[in-house]
């Protein structure tokens, strides 16, 4: 967020809405990235380039377990530097290689895996060593064939499975671990000269330039504009290679705008000329084609082939740079640049994107479950103005019967910019106006950023500064001052421990022994901004890279983390301040691995341009395999003032977004949907009941990705990982295991699009049971795209459960009858799934939840659909990573949803009118609609079977039966 709220800050902020690139650097202008591409270049330039780094056989020492094994590495460059090796395999097959300095003159950061791992990985103990003269291989898996191989003259570590080469480190000779030295001895290394080209003689001392380069470049300061980084530590920065052989498309390392299918940035193919940067910033009106870095940094790729998923995680928490190409048209080649840490590098084998997502989740966690209400619309502007204002959009949607389940605040309602702190001029009644909004159930969520006015009559900043909890200048003897939307401004360090119970007491409504927000509801909910961090008079609007957090670690070494710390925190504090504790809703603007387990995120500051909707899907989609699913883009474009058209088309990509909120800038035009001239506020309301009626299908597909780590928003590539005509599809994709396959319109003036099917299989307009039939190489279809519509399908062989009865607020719902929309396959069967659960608080982890599985099948000439506890066929099965208990079908929340029924069954694609449609043993009210044979341009309109109040129960076991 962006505004000019003083001449002070005028003065310190852009001056034009549009991002400036010379506010951010390039790779050129980072000294460690351009050495690391100078490294590379050297080494595509000399054919007798070798890596430096080699393992010492007689220090290899396999643990007890045979499950990982430590060695010393050596580097030619500099015999007297030590390395230590530590090459692990877990017990689901994900092996984590370590390489950090031993005895040097300083520490390597080397916590960034603590932060985002939720538990130590369990050794496997089924891998078996063979320890040989020039390598060491490991062997393990159910089928013994998957083979770790680590060579040690040159260091490389090759993942195999089936005898095939998988991923490889180092394969190319980029490794370099800068170690730690002093100013001194660095200034008197002697000139050398590079070795001739044919040279095959390892390097030795007097062969660093050859490696390192001639020059020093940026070891011991660097300047960026008006900034200068003192770099007490000299050079520490980490290159590794990391090459994935036969696998041609890499997805993940998100955010960027940019395709989902990564582009080159090498080569001369290459779409970018500079790497992939992550370094966590805030980046106003991005580019909506570009590798530079945005607000989070997950550095977690996928690599994808017809034959196998493969991926790694690579955990480093510093700036980081990295390089794409392809050496083939089916392999890729990577190079990661990180300016400090160890390399910690997770590799996981897969073979299945399903089982990269789990192996993923396994290590960082997977997605939380949100709260039900969490998903239905938010409303968001920069700002509501006052407690009156909030009452009277809150009235304006329920005249127009328009749902909507949450307001929000922005910076505007704290006084003077003092985050929990309400400016009782504009917000007289806080507490009061929070019980209005929440009369019917919905919520609010106000905004509290990290940064903390320098006044003493603030007591959250007095109190920070009393308990030394704020972040330092370099030395670490005085708190930092930076500016943002508060002024003069100090930064809570959450590395310190210090800072923790204090941060999540402040969020108690009740009095305590220290200030907290009284003036608050515990139906109030946060939105965390500006945690990149964003300082506004900092290098690249940010933090000084030589500031100092708790342990005497620089800003630079932790800055890609340090936002989601903050987030991690306020969703303690939210959830702590119930007994017993309610699901928490807080979202964040930066992040890192690991931030899933927290909340939620949107992509920042998007223009409302067509351009910038497109991206965002894109963007969003490259959080959900990035392993963030609950994710959004802000409907509408947070800069500038969209046309109707272009508005309804954003709110048609925004009602198929995990994260659905509008939200506009404060120089924008009011835009609330019930704004809007007719057609298109009729258009809109339509849009919002279509989300809320499909809620059911919203709230399952996140207790799935909950379990196991797949994404909430699938790409093709995941559903059909054999099929590579989608596999550079992200303009389309499909809701969870649903079977509902969405290609919203993000371009002006479209009437109709091109939906690709990846498979022989039928495929119904979910608005006019069109039907559409794919090939068994894949197929694209033309399907209609008026302005009123958002091209969504639902797959053949999949049961949909929807609640069609308008409210103002998805808590109102609760009791609601369900719709069931059978879409038979081309085989006449189908299945789905229904979770429910009370959706706010964690009852669902002692077993209080209906799960249910639905399945349509040919029962002798007819069709039996059925309904089944499926909790009671998987009683192990975990929910957000927690075993469940015993469950029982009798559980008190399937008794208090005893009585909500099945209003109706739709049944697409049957084969002849039926004789008799027949549950409980009587005659079901049922109408049916034949087929409409197919032209020239369309397959035909699939039959239609409507069954009506069959007299089933959601919770209950039954059938039906279809004679046919």
């Amino acid at each position: 967020m962006r505004a000019f709220s003083s001449l002070l800050l005028l003065a310190i902020l852009p001056t034009s809405l549009a991002v400036k690139s010379q506010d951010f650097k390039t790779c050129s202008q980072a000294g460690f990235c351009r050495r690391g591409r100078a490294l590379s270049a050297r080494a595509q330039e000399s054919q007798s380039w070798r890596s430096p780094y080699s393992v010492d056989p007689s220090s290899i020492a396999v643990s007890p377990e045979q499950a990982s094994f430590v060695a010393a590495v050596k580097s030619s460059l500099y015999p007297d530097v030590k390395f230590s090796l530590d090459v692990r395999v877990h017990d689901d097959g994900v092996v984590r290689v370590r390489m950090d300095e031993v005895d040097g003159l300083r520490k390597r950061y080397d916590e960034a895996a603590s932060w985002a791992l939720i538990a130590e990985p369990t050794i496997s103990p089924d891998v078996k060593w063979a320890v040989g003269k020039k390598e060491l291989r490991a062997t393990y898996g159910p089928k013994k064939d998957i083979e770790v191989v680590v060579s040690y003259d040159p260091l490389t570590v090759t993942l195999y499975r089936g005898g095939k080469p998988q991923v490889v480190l180092n394969g190319r000779g980029l490794l370099h671990m800068e170690h730690f030295r002093t100013k001194a001895a660095s200034e008197e290394k002697a000139p050398v000269e590079a070795p001739a080209e044919d040279s095959q003689v390892v390097m030795q001392v007097n062969n660093r330039a050859w490696f390192e380069g001639e020059e020093e470049d940026g070891f011991w300061e660097e300047k960026f504009g008006s900034w200068t980084d003192s770099k007490p530590k000299g050079p520490e920065s980490l290159f590794i290679d990391i090459t994935f052989p036969k696998h041609g498309h890499v997805y993940g390392i998100p955010q960027h705008a940019t395709n989902l299918d990564l582009p080159t940035t090498t080569g001369d193919d290459a779409h970018f000329s500079d790497p992939y940067r992550l370094f966590n910033a805030d980046v106003f009106e991005y580019n909506a084609d570009s590798p530079m870095s945005l607000y989070g940094s997950i550095p977690f790729m996928h690599a994808h082939s017809t034959e196998s998923t493969v991926a790694i995680f690579n955990a480093v928490a510093s700036e980081s740079w990295i390089d794409i190409g392809h050496s083939s048209a089916t392999s890729t080649e990577t190079h990661w640049m990180s300016e400090s840490g160890i390399l910690d590098v997770f590799i996981m084998p897969g073979p299945t994107p399903t089982d990269v997502f789990a192996q993923y989740s396994r290590l960082t966690g997977a997605p939380a479950l949100p709260a039900h209400w969490a998903l239905a619309y938010h409303q968001c502007r920069w700002n509501y103005i006052s407690s009156d204002d909030v009452r009277e959009v809150q009235k304006r949607f329920d005249e127009e019967d328009m749902p909507v389940d949450v307001f929000w605040l922005d910076i505007e309602y704290a006084e003077e910019h003092k985050y929990f702190i309400w400016d009782k001029k504009t917000f007289p009644d806080p507490v009061d106006m929070s019980h209005d909004v929440e009369a019917i159930g919905r919520k609010m969520v106000v905004i509290i950023d990290p940064h903390l006015k320098r006044t003493e009559d603030y007591p959250v900043y007095k109190e920070a500064k009393d308990l030394d909890v704020l972040v330092k200048t370099p030395g670490g003897e005085n708190n930092y001052e930076g500016w943002c939307w508060s002024g003069s401004s100090a930064w809570i360090d959450f590395f310190n421990p210090g800072s923790w119970d204090w941060w999540t007491s402040l969020f108690k409504t009740e009095p305590g022994e220290t200030w907290s927000w009284t003036e608050s509801t515990v139906d109030t909910y946060i939105w965390n901004d500006m945690n990149e961090p964003s300082i506004f008079n900092g290098p690249e609007i940010s933090m000084p890279r030589d500031n100092i957090h708790h342990g005497g670690w620089e800003h630079r070494d932790v800055h890609n983390i340090n936002g989601m710390l903050l987030h991690n925190l306020t969703a303690q504090a939210v959830m702590m301040r119930t007994d017993p504790p309610r699901r928490p809703f807080v979202l964040t603007r930066s992040f890192y691995a690991g931030s899933q387990r927290f909340g939620a995120m949107w992509t920042g500051d998007n223009l409302g341009t067509w351009e910038h909707m497109t991206a965002g899907v894109k963007m969003v989609l490259a959080n959900n395999v990035g392993g963030f699913s609950f994710a959004g883009s802000d409907v509408g474009g947070f800069f500038g003032n969209p046309e109707p058209e272009m508005l309804v088309r954003w709110y048609g990509v925004g009602i198929f977004s995990p994260f659905f909120r509008a939200h506009a800038h404060i120089d924008t035009k009011r835009r609330e949907p019930y704004l809007l001239d007719e057609p298109y506020k009729s258009i809109l309301r339509s849009f919002l009941r279509l989300r809320y009626s499909l809620l059911p299908v919203w709230y399952t597909a996140f207790r799935e990705t909950s379990v196991t780590g797949l994404p909430v928003l699938r790409p093709h590539w995941v559903m059909f990982p054999k099929d590579e005509g989608g596999f550079s599809l992200d303009d389309q994709y499909f809701v969870g295991s649903s079977g509902l396959l969405v290609k919203p319109i993000t371009q002006k003036g479209v009437t109709e699009t091109s939906v690709y099917l990846p498979e022989d299989q039928v495929y119904y307009d979910y608005f006019t049971y069109e039907a559409y039939r794919g090939a068994p190489k894949g197929k694209s279809v033309t399907v209609p795209a008026a302005l009123d519509k958002v091209p969504f399908l639902i797959r053949g062989g999949s049961i949909v459960p929807t609640r069609e009865r308008p409210r103002r607020s998805s808590v109102l719902m609760k009791h609601d009858p369900f719709t069931l929309r059978v879409a038979l396959d081309t085989k006449g069967t189908a299945k789905g799934e229904l979770y429910l659960d009370d959706g706010e608080t964690f009852s669902h982890r002692d077993g209080k939840f209906i799960w249910r599985e639905f399945v349509a099948g040919k029962q002798n000439k007819g069709l039996l659909i059925r309904s089944t506890d499926l909790a009671a066929q998987k009683p192990g099965e975990a929910v957000n990573g927690v075993a469940l208990p015993t469950y029982n079908g009798a559980n008190e929340f399937a008794n208090d949803m005893a009585t909500v029924r099945v209003e109706r069954v739709v049944v697409f694609g049957l084969s002849a009118k039926p004789k008799s449609v027949q549950g409980g043993g009587k005659e079901l009210h049922w109408e049916y609609t034949p087929g409409v044979a197919s032209n020239t341009k369309k397959q035909g309109t699939a039959s239609v079977l409507v069954i009506k109040d069959p007299g089933v129960g959601v919770s209950s076991d039954w059938e039906i039966v279809v004679q046919v």
